[in-house]
Parts: C-alpha cells; sequence; structure tokens
C-alpha cells in the first residue's frame, strides 16, 4: 500500500478499476467486493491498484459519487405554470425511484450507510424539494406551508420508501407504481382549495 505521503496515480488506469469495481458490484453487490476481485478481473498486480487507491472503500466511494451525480442528473428538470404541477411533483419522484432502483438493489447496503451519514446528500435533495414547494407557494397551487420543515418530511418519505422496497426487493415496477399512488395523497394534502 502507498505511504500516506506518497501522491497516488490518477490515469486511464483508475478509471478502468472504478468501472470495474463499478461492474463487479452491479453483478454482484458492493458487500462482498474485494481487491482480489479486481485484481484478477483486469489481470493488474497489487502495486497498480494501491498506487491509485488506498483501499477498496475508496473506490466505491467514487462509484457512488458518480453514482449519485447519474441519479441528480437524470432529475433535472425545471416546471412551468403550463405544466400540471402535482403530477409533474410525482413524476420527479417517481423518477428518482426509477432510476435509483437496479443501482440501490446492488449497493444497498453501502450506498444506504452512505445516505444515511451523507449531510451533502440530505443538503442537496431537500434543496430541489425545498424549490418546488416555493415554487407552488408563489403559483399558489399548495397550502401556505414552512418549506424546511415540509422538504425534510419528504425527503424522509421518498428516501424511506426506496430504502424498504430495495430492501424487500419489491419489484421496480410494483414500487414505483406504489409510490406515485401514496404520494399523491400527499400531495392531495397540500393543494389550495379553489
Amino acid at each position: 500500500m502507498p505511504e500516506a505521503t506518497q501522491s497516488l496515480i490518477c490515469d486511464e488506469m483508475s478509471q478502468t478499476i472504478i468501472n470495474a469495481v463499478e461492474e463487479i458490484a452491479m453483478e454482484g453487490g458492493a458487500a462482498t467486493l474485494t481487491v482480489r476481485q479486481i485484481l484478477r478481473k483486469l489481470d493488474i498486480s497489487n502495486r497498480v491498484f494501491y498506487n491509485r487507491f488506498p483501499n477498496i472503500e475508496s473506490v466505491l466511494d467514487i462509484v457512488y459519487r458518480n453514482t449519485i451525480l447519474k441519479i441528480r442528473t437524470a432529475l433535472e428538470s425545471t416546471v412551468s405554470i403550463e405544466e400540471d404541477f402535482f403530477e409533474y411533483a410525482k413524476d420527479v419522484v417517481s423518477r428518482s425511484l426509477l432510476v435509483s432502483y437496479d443501482v440501490k438493489m446492488k449497493f444497498n447496503q453501502y450506498i444506504f450507510e452512505e445516505d444515511s451519514l451523507g449531510e451533502l446528500n440530505r443538503t442537496w435533495w431537500t434543496d430541489e424539494i425545498k424549490k418546488l414547494i416555493i415554487y407552488a407557494k408563489e403559483h399558489k397551487l399548495i397550502k401556505d406551508v414552512d418549506e424546511d420543515t415540509l422538504a425534510y418530511s419528504i425527503w424522509c418519505f421518498c428516501r424511506g420508501y426506496n430504502a424498504d422496497a430495495v430492501a424487500r426487493g419489491l419489484p421496480k415496477e410494483k414500487a414505483v407504481e406504489d409510490f406515485k399512488y401514496s404520494f399523491s395523497f400527499l400531495l392531495e394534502g397540500l393543494k389550495t382549495v379553489n
């Protein structure tokens, strides 16, 4: 393993290792992944791996961050008043479940441990949810609510549902259908009376 003062190599092989870790973890899960599996798959030496990464967890951290980035990118869009805001909100949360579902099935323990400790992840999601709440309030689509409290509660609902559905192995289509159904009741309770 490289000494703490030695700088690590960041090159094409680093990316090849990251890709291999993601592929192996997607096939068999992240919990049992070992450096030895990577070495065998890529036919490389310990030195090649450890000159680039201090351990397998550091590679999984990169895979995790890349996965979160993919999920966030897939969800980026803007809402306009011409759209049905409530259908849009259901679509956004359903897409978050769909995009993350297959990945989280394989990275279940690792990702959910990281999520529960990841302040940056929680902050990113609650900020995004808060933007939607503010938009809906400004357009008088929902009642006057505390944006911070509601954003956090919605994040907990979405994250908890996702975690449980993945942990129980609920089929993806059924998970999304049930989630949209349940989430529609939350949205219905927020609507202003016209």
